[in-house]
C-alpha cells in the first residue's frame, strides 16, 4: 500500500512541477512588469502624451502667428500702444481720459 503511494507521489511530481512553473510564467506574463496589463497602462501613457503634445503645438501656432503679426510693416505702432494702454490700464501724463459707456466700448 505504501509503496503504491509512493509511485502515485512520484508520478504526480513532475506534473505539478509542470503546473507550478506554467503558472508563475502566466502571471508574470498578465502581471508582470512587461506584461499585457502594463504593456496597455504604457501604451494609455503614450496616448496622453501625444494629446498633450497636439495641445502644446496647437498653442505653439497661435503664439507664432500673434508674433508674426507684430512683424514687419503689418504693425501699427499707435494702435499697438492704445491697445496696451486699454489692456494694461496705464495712462501717460499729460494725457486726458474720457471714459466711454458700457454700450460704446472700443474693444
Amino acid at each position: 500500500m505504501l509503496a503504491s503511494i509512493g509511485r502515485g507521489l512520484r508520478s504526480a511530481v513532475l506534473p505539478v512541477l509542470f503546473l507550478a512553473a506554467s503558472g508563475y510564467f502566466i502571471w508574470h506574463a498578465v502581471h508582470g512588469e512587461r506584461g499585457l496589463i502594463a504593456s496597455e497602462q504604457r501604451l494609455q501613457l503614450l496616448a496622453d502624451a501625444r494629446a498633450d503634445l497636439d495641445r502644446a503645438r496647437t498653442e505653439l501656432e497661435g503664439w507664432e502667428r500673434r508674433v508674426q503679426g507684430m512683424r514687419g510693416d503689418r504693425l501699427d505702432r499707435d494702435q499697438l500702444d492704445e491697445r496696451a494702454r486699454q489692456l494694461l490700464n496705464f495712462v501717460g501724463k499729460d494725457e486726458l481720459v474720457i471714459p466711454y459707456g458700457p454700450e460704446r466700448r472700443l474693444f
